[in-house]
């Protein structure tokens, strides 16, 4: 398997997680997505959607985070990252999506661009429109996690795909200086999973094409 890759993409960070965590080899390849290299010919060939990560296995090349995951998760089921127990895996998808889908948009690089390049949005709205947006879906997730979570996980004793989510949702908020005072389920969760040698593997700074 091959996966391309940014170092500083939660989308990636989610997918690094899932690999790491079964234990699956694969070459990196890094996407610089800062130089818009995600619009370069040869990789729009192997990924019609312009972003990171784009996973290949043999002559099978698949695009979007949760798309992989699931892919994984079918392929190689143990350990198992979307639960087979229906409220369970109901459960680990609502915050999953929470993430994925609400929040997630607003602290993509090319929605941040957009802000500042064409509608002429200062580096200081920028940032506040974002802390925002993130507070906003930070105090949803937050809520969940304390009227469904247990455990050191978000779900119980192993992770699963909202950890996937959460741990590079939680690194990007905290890199863009997000106040999470308010979210200490989702901290605990957050710093827990700093500590485990999977996610280690999967952080930023470790990735080949890491710059700081």
């Amino acid at each position: 398997m091959r996966l391309y890759s940014f170092f500083n993409s939660s989308t990636s960070y989610r997918v690094r997680i899932a690999l790491a965590l079964k234990g699956l080899p694969h070459d990196y390849q890094g996407v610089n997505i800062r130089t818009l290299a995600h619009r370069e010919a040869d990789y729009v060939e192997l990924n019609p959607s312009r972003s990171v990560p784009l996973l290949r296995d043999g002559d099978f090349s698949l695009g979007q985070s949760l798309a992989i995951i699931d892919y994984l998760d079918a392929r190689h089921p143990e350990p198992r990252l979307i639960p087979a127990d229906a409220r369970l895996r109901a459960r680990v998808l609502e915050l999953s999506h929470a993430i994925a889908c609400d929040i997630h948009p607003v602290n993509n690089l090319r929605v941040l661009r957009y802000l500042q390049d064409a509608l002429g949005v200062s580096a200081g709205q920028k940032d506040a429109w974002y802390r925002h947006w993130i507070r906003e879906g930070m105090a949803m997730v937050e809520d969940l996690l304390a009227r469904h979570g247990a455990g050191p996980y978000c779900f119980g004793e192993a992770p699963t795909l909202a950890d996937c989510c959460l741990v590079p949702q939680m690194a990007n908020a905290l890199r863009m200086g997000c106040d999470l005072s308010a979210c200490p389920r989702a901290l605990a969760v957050h710093e827990y999973c700093l500590a485990q040698p999977a996610f280690a593997r999967a952080a930023p700074s470790t990735q080949p094409d890491f710059t700081a």
